[in-house]
């Protein structure tokens, strides 16, 4: 199992992004989460098995909104996510 912690930064919040991540993690056998921050960027958080991770996060890159991500920051977690599916967080 592999977790990871990912920060895009770009124009992406108020445009559906959290909602498109969310659509498509439906076709990938992950859990996680994903959310805004106050400083502008979203923060997600994901586990699954590697090839599955590495699908949905390739995915989410290539995603119809991938032209609003300018940066993505990509951290190992060393404990899995602590979440039942895949939902947006509102914090």
């Amino acid at each position: 199992m592999t977790s990871l912690q990912v920060f895009y930064e770009g124009h992406v919040q108020g445009v559906g992004f959290r909602w498109s991540v969310r659509h498509a993690a439906k076709g990938f056998d992950v859990t996680g989460w994903v959310r805004n921050l106050p400083d502008g960027r979203v923060e997600l958080q994901v586990t699954g098995e590697e090839d599955e991770v590495r699908a949905f996060l390739d995915r989410v890159a290539r995603g119809e909104l991938h032209a609003l991500i300018h940066k993505q920051t990509e951290n190992r977690l060393n404990k899995p996510v602590a979440a039942r599916g895949f939902e947006i967080c509102y914090d």
